[in-house]
């Protein structure tokens, strides 16, 4: 309770009185301590070596000190990473591992130098320590100068005591000399001291920034490689769901339809053998048997309209989604304002992910109503499923319906926001890549 209380006694305080005495202002204060003497060592070591390395390409020896020079710049940004990490909050992804086409020694050595990484992490070494140096000064001096001028009233009796003089000598020549001793200049002093020492955390986190941004622009990967991540990640998901598709088929198709078509058979054929013996007990069978027919052709409409409704390529989304709504347990309102039809594969992911979201309504919200919106923005597809329910709905939860659906959405670039609050209402947004229908 205490510890709460006094949490909450910190929050109401404003952001400029909290701001000295967060942990995150020591942190970003001890990040830029240790960053000058850590930036002049990779300064002096990365110059030295790839100078060398450089001079030395007229021979042979230049080229392993100079891919030597450059593995340990990557070395240097494995511990700056770490380091943004623990005092920033900071986490950057290490950049694309190098790897030589055959394994050896010169393949490896190739591969280094011809790593756009390995020179950006040669940059980062190159450039950060004249920022550390500044950033460091700058900081010193702010937080040096805020404490020793706040605290001026309580050691301010060391002057007289120890040095021989009244208090700090703000000017003095051959003939005058101005001490702040009377207690208006002690007060004053602590005024000016507190306003640096109110200042000093925000212009630390304005410099602090731009370590972030150098840290993530230079020592993490670059755009291709975590897009070509991405989309790897993409085909992933897409392969999985492929895979998931064609399972759930086979096994509607092996306990469903084929199952019934087997049993019909049976039944046929008994019908076959009682129909000269026992007309009746036949007509039975035949009658049993058409039941099973219709049964299994209902099973099989169901399968297809699961695959891919042809209405839906018929007539588009309005239709498509309408029919979907029109089975939903809650009445739904349908509005689709779109110019044209978009491409297929993305239509199709439209209407699986509506028809998918309003399952979930129908299973999970204990809705009285739920609204679907589509349209088009730009160069994207919009589609949004509200609904009146309990809310408490959530896309985090790994092996979840939102989540799997999510990763479908994002499989094609898509997003899927969800915002259900306890209690309602839930908004389901989910925006699709726009593309045109050949």
């Amino acid at each position: 309770m205490a510890a709460s209380a006094s949490a909450l006694a910190s929050h109401r305080l404003p952001a400029a009185v909290r701001a000295p005495f967060e942990a995150r202002t020591w942190r970003a204060f001890g990040y830029v301590l240790i960053g000058l003497p850590l930036s002049v060592l990779w300064f002096a070591l990365s110059v030295a070596f790839v100078s060398a390395g450089a001079g030395l390409l007229i021979t042979f020896l230049g080229v392993p000190i100079l891919a030597g020079a450059l593995a340990m710049c990557r070395g240097f940004g494995t511990v700056e990473r770490a380091r943004a990490r623990g005092l920033l909050g900071l986490d950057v992804a290490a950049p694309e591992p190098v790897r030589g086409r055959t394994g050896g020694a010169f393949s490896w050595m190739g591969a280094v130098l011809k790593s756009g990484a390995s020179w950006r992490h040669l940059l980062y070494a190159i450039l950060h320590m004249p920022w550390a140096v500044f950033s460091f000064s700058v900081t010193v001096a702010l937080w040096g100068w805020g404490w020793s001028l706040f605290t001026y009233p309580l050691w301010q009796w060391t002057f007289p005591a120890w040095v021989g003089q009244d208090g700090i000598q703000l000017y003095g020549d051959a003939t005058h000399a101005l001490y702040l001793d009377a207690p208006f200049e002690i007060a004053v002093t602590s005024l000016v001291g507190l306003v640096f020492v109110l200042v000093g955390p925000w212009v630390l986190r304005g410099l602090v920034s731009v370590d972030r941004l150098l840290v993530s622009g230079l020592l993490g990967p670059s755009r291709l490689a975590s897009r070509v991540t991405e989309l790897e990640s993409d085909r992933g998901v897409v392969v999985d769901t492929a895979a998931a598709d064609l399972r759930r088929i086979e096994r509607d198709l092996h306990d469903g339809a084929q199952a019934r078509l087997a049993a019909l058979a049976m039944d046929l054929g008994l019908a076959k053998e009682k129909l000269a013996r026992d007309p009746e007990a036949a007509a039975v069978l035949v009658d049993e048997a058409h039941g099973e027919v219709k049964l299994a052709l209902q099973e099989l409409r169901d399968l297809a309209r699961g695959i891919h409704p042809a209405i839906l390529t018929d007539r588009g989304l309005d239709a498509a989604l309408s029919a979907v709504a029109s089975r939903c347990a809650v009445p739904v309102s349908v509005d689709v304002d779109l110019p044209a039809r978009p491409a297929p594969a993305i239509e199709g992911i439209a209407y699986f992910t509506v028809s998918e979201l309003l399952q979930n309504v129908t299973r999970h919200a204990r809705a009285r109503r739920a609204w679907v919106d589509v349209w088009r923005s730009g160069d994207r597809l919009m589609l949004q499923v509200r609904d009146d329910g309990v809310g408490g709905a959530g896309a985090g939860a790994a092996g979840s319906g939102l989540a799997g659906l999510a990763e479908r959405v994002g499989a094609v670039d898509g997003v899927l926001a969800v915002d259900s609050p306890t209690g309602g209402p839930t908004t389901v947004t989910a925006e699709l890549p726009w593309r045109p229908r050949a």
